[in-house]
């Protein structure tokens, strides 16, 4: 059964009538979402690059999530492969923070 990609106004996982932020986080928390959204964020990559990238996600996976991802106007093809619409840039740039916040929490942790 085909998974459905998430869209505001359509039930979402943790909403029932897809409040545009739970569709966001819908789409956002499927495997590999964010980790392409980050890779993806310094330049355009080949399928085989993003694989590479993503830790060897599988093929399978990885298609599934551009395809979603593209649908929702955060990803296209271009001619040097894939890479972040202007959507996705500025999603990029909410999510840059996080990089550094997860080093300081990660330095954190292991100082305790």
């Amino acid at each position: 059964m085909a998974t459905q990609v998430p869209t505001p106004g359509t039930p979402v996982r943790g909403s029932k009538t897809g409040k545009p932020i739970m569709a966001l986080f819908d789409l956002l928390g499927r495997s590999w979402a964010l980790g392409v959204i980050w890779q993806l964020s310094d330049g355009p990559l080949t399928f085989r690059q993003l694989q590479e990238r993503c830790e060897q996600v599988s093929p399978t996976v990885l298609n599934k999530r551009i395809k979603e991802l593209s649908a929702s106007g955060l990803v296209e093809r271009g001619g040097s492969g894939y890479q972040l619409t202007a959507t996705g840039i500025e999603l990029f740039a909410l999510l840059k923070p996080f990089g550094q916040w997860s080093q300081d929490w990660a330095k954190g942790l292991s100082e305790t």
